[in-house]
């Protein structure tokens, strides 16, 4: 895996359990997984700070980054087909802010004369979204995505899938399990309900201008 940092962020259209619920069907802890329960599965995890990825083979690692600030919006996981982009947020102790914000999503979305339809996917409820894009030949296109939303311990995984995983849902399973795999970290500090977890840049990262 390639660790990639790149300027350009994608147009995505953009407590207690009412959690995902964390254990499979022999009692086993499934993912994704907050940082302090994680199994003993041999994997080693890319440190971001609020977010521990396995690297996957095929798949290239990148952070999308705000050059006013240089801060690191979020994480991108791209491979052939697809890609799936990561964001961590504070969420209340006893809370569903999954719930909250899916309607927030899909006003958004409508904001701008797309369409999100809520459906039952692995993790819960997710939104299957379509908004058109200009193209970078200035044509009208659309950009099909599916977000994902996962409660957590004080934490929201918010995971939206684009390409092919988006479209075809029935042959995204590889891309489920990746993001299956994810840790999140939410450390112990007071934050307000919704603010972004910190994503850091590990040091052996280098920029990569396109």
């Amino acid at each position: 895996m390639r660790l990639r940092r790149r300027s350009e962020v994608p147009d995505e259209g953009e407590g207690a359990l009412d959690e995902v619920d964390a254990t499979g069907d022999d009692g086993s802890v499934v993912g994704p997984y907050d940082a302090d329960e994680l199994p003993e599965d041999g994997a080693e995890r890319v440190d971001l700070g609020s977010l521990l990825i396995a690297p996957e083979p095929g798949r290239e690692l990148r952070l999308q980054v705000d050059e006013a600030s240089g801060t690191v919006q979020s994480v991108v996981l791209a491979g052939s087909d697809g890609a799936l982009e990561l964001r961590a947020f504070a969420a209340p102790r006893n809370g569903d802010l999954w719930s909250e914000a899916r309607p927030q999503i899909a006003s958004e979305v409508s904001g701008r004369g797309g369409t999100a339809t809520e459906r039952e996917g692995r993790w819960g409820p997710e939104l299957v979204c379509q908004v058109q894009v200009r193209t970078s030949d200035g044509k009208t296109g659309t950009q099909d995505s599916r977000i994902i939303g996962i409660n957590g311990p004080r934490w929201l995984l918010r995971a939206t899938m684009l390409g092919k995983p988006a479209t075809d849902v029935d042959g995204a399973g590889e891309w489920e399990d990746l993001l299956s795999r994810v840790a999140v970290r939410r450390g112990t500090q007071a934050m307000p309900v919704g603010e972004p977890l910190t994503v850091t840049m590990p040091p052996q990262a280098r920029r990569v201008e396109r």
